[in-house]
């Protein structure tokens, strides 16, 4: 079991815009479910579900935002900064 963790502002900001892209790519159908997103890009499911629970836990992994962009067309800079769009044209 991971520790809670203090992140940095701009870490929980970029976890929180995670989380909302995640959600709208679902509702989109631009995955299928977050278990199907967990399996396909091998997050435990159980670290993404408790993550997302609880922002200051120690499970979230930068890595979780790879998929978003590449797969789903969610902008890396709004990821990062909350600047521009969600999704590239």
């Amino acid at each position: 079991m991971s520790k809670r963790r203090v992140y940095s502002k701009y870490t929980l900001d970029v976890m929180e815009r995670f989380f909302d892209a995640i959600e709208e790519c679902r509702k989109n159908k631009l995955i299928k479910s977050y278990t199907d997103f967990c399996k396909d890009n091998n997050i435990d499911k159980a670290h993404f579900y408790t993550q997302r629970k609880d922002l200051n836990r120690g499970f979230f992994e930068v890595g979780w935002l790879v998929p978003l962009i590449d797969n789903c067309g969610v902008s890396s800079l709004w990821l990062l900064t909350g600047k521009g769009m969600m999704f590239v044209k």
